[in-house]
């Protein structure tokens, strides 16, 4: 893992978790066997499709929340629990749930966010694992625009760890882009808090 320096938070990389025929093999694999849902949410007063495919996967009963969003677990597909397993070791840290994230092409997104929802806790350590098309991973100091944006290519079998105050300080996105692209999974693994948890 290589620490990238960022002010307020912490950031690691590594570019080759998985090898390459490895990546290929789970993103045709999860392409084709997971429950792929696109979610509708409100945005200035009317309900639009999210521009992308998810799924959310993990323990029984967990509940997740964002974006007006209520989304509750399916049961671990084996693939997926098998990662979750090798991604804990590299990041030292246990996860019960994974957000999935399907992009189809250039055109499908994610916008500009924190994942600051309570049920994550105060300091939560987001694990994210890329399979597929290469995309861009901005990133934008929420307070202090004196700051440079940052900007990481995450390839297929990277793994991304978000960690410490992050979240508290900085926002990240997947831009869309007019270029020709393929389609891109990515796992973002994390300890989601049901209700009757104490939040650290």
């Amino acid at each position: 893992m290589t620490e990238i320096p960022i002010p307020q938070g912490e950031l690691t990389l590594d570019p080759g978790f998985i090898a390459e025929n490895e990546a290929r093999t789970l993103f045709d694999s999860l392409e084709q066997q997971l429950n792929w849902q696109q979610a509708r949410i409100r945005m200035f007063g009317r309900m639009v499709n999210i521009p992308r495919l998810q799924c959310f996967q993990g323990d029984p009963g967990i509940l997740y929340r964002y974006s007006g969003l209520s989304l509750q677990t399916e049961p671990w597909h084996p693939l997926i629990h098998a990662l979750k397993q090798r991604v804990e070791a590299a990041a030292k840290h246990s996860f019960n749930s994974v957000l999935i994230n399907y992009y189809r092409g250039g055109q499908d997104s994610m916008g500009w966010h924190s994942d600051d929802e309570p049920e994550l806790g105060s300091n939560p350590v987001i694990a994210s694992l890329s399979l597929g098309q290469s995309r861009r991973f901005l990133l934008r100091h929420r307070f202090d625009k004196s700051i440079s944006q940052q900007e990481l290519l995450l390839n297929s079998g990277s793994l991304l760890i978000m960690a410490g105050q992050l979240q508290h300080f900085w926002h990240h996105s997947v831009p869309k882009t007019s270029k020709q692209l393929e389609g891109r999974i990515n796992l973002t693994f994390r300890h989601t808090f049901t209700t009757d948890t104490q939040m650290e």
